[in-house]
């Protein structure tokens, strides 16, 4: 089934997050618009709470849980940044977070997503391992799984910063 995210997704997820994320600048860049011959601008989502624009997208998903989802956990599977996220907004918001991120996962990742409060396991060579076993055990065990990229919430989220950019940048084209 294709995804179908609109605009009017896009504005309402805004409105969702809009109290618990960064309004990220976006600034102009001499050096690279010179180097490229066009105008260059550099959307700052580096500056949210877990490193990364996709907090925005892990978020807006939490916050479109029904309440007996919610009550369930969550799970996902992430080498780190959708992990990061899912961790710091499940726990923020109550919601039990489980993450399954590949062995090969750099332990900073590992420390900062069980830092922000999820329970991390460890299981698989690649993200695809991870993701598999990810829905196997919400299956298993009744959690809600929150995929990181192939959900309309997490792109209507996501799509948030194109919002901020038409608004930040009058001229964008």
């Amino acid at each position: 089934v294709p995804l179908s995210v609109t605009l009017a997704a896009i504005q309402a997820a805004r409105q969702r997050i809009r109290d618990s994320i960064y309004l990220s600048p976006a600034p102009h860049s001499a050096g690279l618009s010179e180097m490229t011959g066009q105008q260059v601008y550099l959307k700052l989502d580096n500056l949210q709470r877990t490193g990364a624009f996709k907090e925005r997208g892990a978020l807006n998903k939490i916050l479109t849980l029904s309440d007996e989802e919610k009550s369930r956990g969550g799970i996902a599977a992430s080498a780190g940044i959708h992990a990061q996220a899912v961790a710091y907004h499940a726990t923020r918001h109550g919601l039990r977070a489980r993450i399954v991120m590949p062995l090969i996962t750099p332990l900073v990742k590992v420390d900062a997503t069980s830092g922000y409060g999820a329970e991390v396991v460890l299981h698989g060579a690649s993200y695809d391992d991870a993701c598999a076993e990810a829905i196997r055990q919400a299956e298993a065990d009744g959690l809600t799984f929150l995929h990181p990229f192939d959900d309309e919430a997490v792109i209507a989220g996501q799509g948030t910063i194109g919002l901020e950019l038409l608004e930040q940048i009058p001229d964008l084209q």
